[in-house]
């Protein structure tokens, strides 16, 4: 069965064709082993293809990488950026972290932040 949903992460109105799944559009994007144990271990539902694509190259942007644990290690704007003088962390940030916190951050890659909205 056809229902119109919105992806999980970016909030953009997508068609569902979860009874169907090969017919499904997100069933067109390739994804990494890695890529797809990472979002079965996420908050997410369904995800649009952008988002599909986006998680796929941050994942395996990130594989083999460490989480920065001193500042002098962290690279701003791969890591973080700073708002009104505040540090904000990427979903790159958060994704090596390899796990949520469940603080509803705003680049969080796990989903957490969208599950009560």
């Amino acid at each position: 069965m056809e229902k119109n949903k919105v992806c999980t992460h970016c909030k953009q109105e997508i068609v569902c064709k979860a009874d169907d799944i090969v017919n499904c559009a997100c069933s067109q994007v390739e994804l990494a082993e890695t890529t797809r144990i990472f979002l079965k271990q996420s908050y997410h539902k369904c995800l649009c293809n952008s988002c599909l694509e986006k998680f796929n190259e941050l994942v395996l942007s990130a594989k083999g990488k460490e989480l920065p644990t001193r500042r002098s290690e962290m690279v701003e704007g791969l890591h973080y950026y700073i708002e009104n003088g505040y540090f904000v962390f990427t979903e790159y940030y958060h994704l090596l972290k390899g796990y949520c916190c469940q603080n509803g951050c705003r680049h969080c890659v796990y989903g957490f932040k969208n599950r009560y909205l």
